[in-house]
């Protein structure tokens, strides 16, 4: 059922569906079906929907009145994992390796990858050859958020040395098509892991390397849950990383 109450309050302010995504970061699509399928947004884009529109957001949409049920398990967590060091690294290379369409990789540093399965460029160079989008982000080692991560691991300088070598390895595939390599200077609350329609995520936990702190496993199911929750936030650090140039 169409949100005519919704339809009306774009047409009132002269909002198109592009403006309003624009404005609340989500996909045109995705306010077409606000609109014409009556879907509801997650709460906190309905909200800021609701503020740009000049609504009350219940008014909008009122089933966000009602609390949702808790879950005992989402539908889109594959595994959990205690730690990272509990998972094999053919686990990232497996799933990397089944990508066709999409591989992204926020991290500080994560030489780890590097270390234990050297033939990771080749890989990545064998996934854009076949038409797969390769996006690697690793941590800027001069940037205020790098070095207070360091100092909250109680490495010092380690991580910075580590973000360097990241990109050290990560060099080779600069200008290579279909690869594009950057270094952010951001918070960085979880390590991501991305390929299609599936990701790692390793949490980031206060005075633990990565190493120690929990990994969930996803798999998309649908919209708006998870898998896209930290696909989104890959997104928004890619928009503000600074790209590696070729020396």
């Amino acid at each position: 059922m169409a949100n005519e109450r919704l339809r009306a309050a774009m047409a009132a302010g002269g909002w198109t569906y592009n403006a309003l995504a624009d404005k609340v970061e989500v996909d045109p699509k995705s306010v077409e079906r606000w609109v014409n399928l009556g879907r509801t947004p997650r709460r906190a884009t309905a909200m800021l929907a609701a503020e740009t529109l000049g609504e009350d957001v219940h008014a909008l949409w009122p089933s966000l009145r009602q609390a949702r049920p808790a879950r005992a398990v989402s539908p889109e967590l594959v595994a959990l994992y205690d730690q990272r060091a509990d998972i094999p690294v053919s686990t990232f290379v497996d799933m990397l390796t089944q990508a066709r369409e999409q591989i992204d990789v926020l991290v500080y540093a994560a030489v780890f990858l590097h270390e234990a399965y050297p033939r990771l460029n080749e890989l990545l160079k064998e996934r854009a050859a076949e038409g797969c989008a390769v996006r690697i982000a690793v941590g800027d080692a001069d940037s205020t958020n790098v070095q207070q991560r360091g100092e909250e691991e109680k490495f010092g300088h380690g991580i910075q040395s580590r973000c360097r070598l990241a990109l050290m390895h990560y060099r080779p595939l600069i200008g290579v098509p279909g690869i594009e390599v950057r270094t952010h200077a951001t918070t960085l609350y979880n390590s991501i892991y991305r390929a299609d329609d599936q990701a790692l995520v390793n949490a980031h936990v206060w005075g633990v390397n990565a190493y120690k702190a929990p990994v969930w496993h996803l798999r998309r199911n649908g919209e708006d849950g998870m898998f896209d929750t930290y696909a989104d936030s890959f997104g928004a650090v890619w928009a503000t990383a600074t790209p590696v140039r070729e020396k």
